[in-house]
């Protein structure tokens, strides 16, 4: 499961309704919205976030803070190493392959790591 996921099956059970009924009330398949709270499908569309949005009459912040989600949630990450130096592709390479054996505390120290790098910047 995605962040985003997460986010929408909350809204969702918050609610009181099924896949099925907020697939239809948004126009698209059931099998889409499934999908994509299994953390199946990529990044949703800005117009299905919209929808998504006003179904749910949800505020500004929350709206901000749903499409943060999605835009961070797509489960196929690219990531393009070119013109680094070889220690970055093959570090990209190794967490590709490997991140499904890492622990949980090995990536909330990777996240720590990403984040004090970016307060840096």
């Amino acid at each position: 499961m995605t962040p985003f996921a997460e986010a929408v099956r909350v809204l969702r059970e918050r609610k009181g309704v099924t896949q099925k009924e907020m697939a239809q009330a948004i126009g698209v398949s059931p099998a889409y919205l499934s999908a994509l709270e299994h953390g199946k499908r990529g990044k949703p569309s800005f117009d299905f976030l919209q929808r998504v949005a006003g179904y749910f009459n949800i505020i500004w912040d929350e709206v901000d803070e749903l499409f943060y989600l999605a835009g961070s949630s797509d489960p196929r990450v690219i990531v393009d190493t070119s013109g680094l130096p070889k220690e970055y592709t093959a570090f990209a390479n190794g967490l590709a392959r490997d991140i499904r054996k890492l622990p949980p505390t090995v990536i909330d120290e990777l996240i720590t790591v990403l984040q004090k790098s970016r307060s840096c910047d």
